[in-house]
């Protein structure tokens, strides 16, 4: 597998890997890497299937546990051993478990408008706004949904994914054609609604009463590593219900909470973001620091 990877920073500052979701790639950090890149090294990888990576055409090629394994298969290739890890959408859904999975190799978990995976199968099932939010996963999942965008048209499916997040004048004209040059690529779309297709949650159709899981009804892991959690409070896709009883599942959690912001805040408010991220992400290092 080969990752398209950004970097910034000073390679002997502190490592961070930033996760970025659908339907974006590295340029999810546009804003937020100047902002931080003077203290961290930053590390900032288009996921597999995404913008310039490879493309893999099989949907059992993005089961969570291989997107997971691709980001310690990058920190090893770059010489990573310990690292702080940022996740927005779907790279938020690879933060939570890398966490869960390898602690060890995390030093910090910031998430930024990504559900836990208990909360977010839980909230699909029980709560009705947020089951009526994500039936877009539905939609995603169905096959030829690519073909079907294709024929739309890339320009409209940019207006239609984007209009109801935000006001589309914050997204400028060079950035909304990079996005549709890197959607456009062969395979392109279709790579990235693969990882739609290769999750395992379950979204049910509205009106429909529905049990919760087996693994829900049994007890799940505690996150371990420190763990931040942004979440732009405007966000139509994941609803405030996302932060309801974390604090049951990870031991050390702080949450920052932004008002005036929706579900692309890593763009659509940096200077909050980066003011909730940099001390949380110093502070690990600082504590290394004294020790040493």
């Amino acid at each position: 597998m080969t990752l398209n990877v950004a970097l910034a920073g000073d390679p002997a500052n502190p490592p961070v890997i930033l996760l970025h979701g659908f339907p974006e790639s590295h340029r999810t950090w546009r804003e937020l890497a100047p902002r931080l890149q003077d203290g961290f090294r930053l590390i900032m990888p288009d996921q597999r299937g995404f913008a310039g990576s490879d493309r893999p055409t099989d949907v059992a090629e993005y089961e969570t546990g291989k997107l997971i394994d691709d980001i310690f298969a990058l920190a090893d290739a770059l010489g990573v051993e310990k690292f702080a890890l940022v996740g927005h959408d779907w790279g938020g859904a690879i933060a939570w478990g890398a966490a869960l999975g390898r602690p060890d190799r995390l030093t910090r978990l910031a998430i930024i408008n990504s559900p836990h995976p208990v909360v977010f199968q839980k909230s699909l099932i029980e709560d009705e706004d947020q089951r009526a939010a994500s039936q877009y996963i539905t939609a995603f999942r169905t096959p030829g949904f690519e073909h079907a965008v294709q024929a739309m048209g890339y320009d409209q499916f940019f207006e239609k994914t984007f209009t109801r997040h935000v006001d589309l004048n914050a997204i400028p004209e060079s950035e909304k054609q990079q996005y549709i040059a890197e959607w456009s690529q062969p395979g392109g779309f279709a790579a990235m609604l693969n990882w739609y297709r290769g999750s395992k949650v379950v979204v049910p159709p509205p009106g429909v009463t529905v049990p919760l899981p087996d693994w829900l009804l049994r007890p799940f892991p505690k996150v371990k590593v420190p763990t931040l959690v942004i979440w732009g409070m405007n966000d139509t896709a994941l609803l405030p219900v996302q932060l309801d009883g974390l604090d049951k599942l990870v031991d050390e959690l702080t949450i920052v909470r932004l008002p005036d912001a929706g579900h692309f805040a890593p763009w659509e408010a940096p200077d909050g973001v980066a003011r909730a991220l940099e001390p949380f992400l110093a502070a690990d290092a600082k504590a290394s620091a004294a020790a040493s």
